[in-house]
């Protein structure tokens, strides 16, 4: 399992790789996938900026209220920009040979991360959790 990630992740690196295998897909369908790409990155960087402004700019929040939804938020950011490149792989892949695309739990994990974060804010900002 192991030497399969980091074989993948190699990939990550090297893409002219792919070219090697398979048959070269329609090019409108590469640039889809591209764009795709494009898209979570764009929502890495949202939530990686979430972060950044709850932890500078919601100071009223409790230290450990702020820290953690500060935390939740880089690591989703974080997350999503791995689940990205490592998505965008599998895709070209997977359409290069032929095969049906990848699916992912990983969009319904963000959205759970996403309803975490924000019911923490809810919970922070009902129950006070405003101090030093």
């Amino acid at each position: 399992m192991i030497r399969r990630a980091l074989a993948a992740a190699r990939l990550w690196f090297a893409p002219e790789r792919l070219r090697a295998e398979g048959v070269t897909p329609d090019y409108r369908f590469s640039l889809a996938n591209e764009r795709t790409f494009l898209a979570w990155l764009r929502t890495s960087l949202a939530l990686l900026a979430g972060g950044i402004a709850v932890d500078q700019f919601l100071t009223d929040l409790r230290w450990g209220v702020r820290t953690t939804i500060a935390l939740a938020l880089l690591a989703g950011g974080a997350l999503c920009a791995v689940r990205a490149v490592n998505h965008w792989v599998r895709t070209e892949r997977a359409m290069r040979h032929g095969e049906d695309l990848p699916v992912s739990r990983f969009p319904a994990l963000l959205a759970v991360g996403t309803v975490v974060t924000a019911v923490l804010v809810i919970v922070a900002v009902v129950f006070g959790g405003t101090g030093a």
